[in-house]
């Protein structure tokens, strides 16, 4: 499989839109008009998560999800010298932040501003400061909360950062939000391949792009009750965990080019993750293995734990610098998640056994 010159196109314009948690609208909006062609019906709840289905009549569903929605910041402050402080909305971190380029998404439209910090010259004599939440700040060329305002900044507005998407030494995708919208991408073109490859599923296929995962899980939870599915696959990313500072002890051992990571957690069903682990095999597939304690704390959580119980199951890609503007993600690794996706849904079956006992 390689990938198609409108499929790049397509993850590029999608990684490259502001999307962020609780403002996904305009990303919603490529990702719909991308897979518009390769299923029968798109709808859209009222926060805003997007799902395009096949064959909408069948009584089974199965649902493929990925969240569509990427970190920021609200403006939370502004001093009267017009400098502005911020919170999180997720889980943005606060260390690399310094020296950033902004957009900052106010009533007039984008402006830029940049996060500020101290020279290293007037930091000599005294003990460094660390980046945290309550010091850093924008910088927008404002001299008053009076111009801020006249720019259309108030609190409450989203803040991004503009980090544009590339490829590295033709390994590797990059750009900030893969963490997770190369899911999105890559339910996507499982959908292109199941219509191009004229399959038929023998059962109503959701391809489901959540939106609020960074703060909760929530697109997730509010759609699982919407379909009601009586299975979920979920991918999203995890960590390479082979790169400086990670405890492999801890965090587990994942490498980006070995392929997907199949997840064991409480959460995951183990007919769903078994039928996952041997279409791999069967097709020659590269996987990894990775283990959760109480939670994913993917959406895949959220599907398992509702409507009484559905199954459901984690197919992570492996991503180096999550959190950061500089996610990494090898590009075999997405071919594969892609090729395990729609390999496993030709195997699914609705009269397969969903219990345990």
């Amino acid at each position: 499989m390689k990938f198609e010159k409108k499929s790049l196109s397509f993850l590029e314009n999608y990684l490259n839109e502001a999307s962020p948690t609780g403002y996904e609208r305009n990303g919603q909006e490529i990702w719909m008009d991308y897979i518009r062609p390769y299923v029968d019906e798109i709808r859209v709840d009222h926060y805003g998560t997007a799902y395009g289905i096949i064959n909408p009549e069948a009584e089974f569903k199965v649902v493929i999800e990925a969240h569509a929605d990427e970190i920021s910041w609200y403006v939370n402050y502004i001093t009267d010298d017009g400098l502005i402080y911020v919170i999180r909305n997720g889980g943005s971190d606060q260390t690399i932040a310094p020296s950033k380029v902004v957009h900052i998404h106010g009533e007039k439209g984008i402006v830029k501003g940049v996060f500020g910090w101290p020279a290293i010259h007037t930091r000599a004599k005294q003990d460094e400061p660390i980046p945290k939440i309550s010091n850093i700040f924008i910088d927008c060329g404002a001299t008053s909360k009076k111009e801020v305002e006249e720019m259309g900044i108030y609190v409450g507005c989203m803040i991004t950062y503009p980090d544009k998407f590339f490829e590295m030494n033709d390994r590797y995708f990059v750009c900030r939000a893969l963490d997770n919208r190369i899911g999105g991408f890559m339910i996507a073109e499982v959908a292109r391949l199941l219509k191009e490859n004229k399959k038929k599923l023998p059962f109503g296929l959701y391809i489901t792009n959540s939106v609020q995962e960074e703060v909760g899980l929530y697109g997730a939870d509010m759609i699982a009750d919407t379909i009601k599915p009586n299975i979920a696959i979920v991918t999203d990313v995890t960590h390479d965990t082979t790169t400086p500072f990670i405890d492999k002890k801890k965090e587990g051992d994942q490498k980006c080019g070995d392929g997907p990571v199949v997840f064991f957690a409480p959460s995951v069903h183990h007919n769903i993750r078994e039928l996952i682990v041997k279409t791999a095999q069967k097709k020659k597939i590269p996987f990894q293995r990775a283990a959760a304690s109480r939670s994913t704390g993917t959406d895949t959580d959220a599907f398992a734990h509702s409507n009484g119980g559905v199954p459901s199951a984690l197919i992570s890609l492996p991503l180096r610098y999550m959190h950061t503007t500089v996610e990494m993600v090898n590009k075999e690794d997405v071919r594969n998640v892609i090729l395990l996706i729609y390999e496993t849904l030709l195997s699914i079956k609705p009269e397969m056994k969903l219990t345990y006992h």
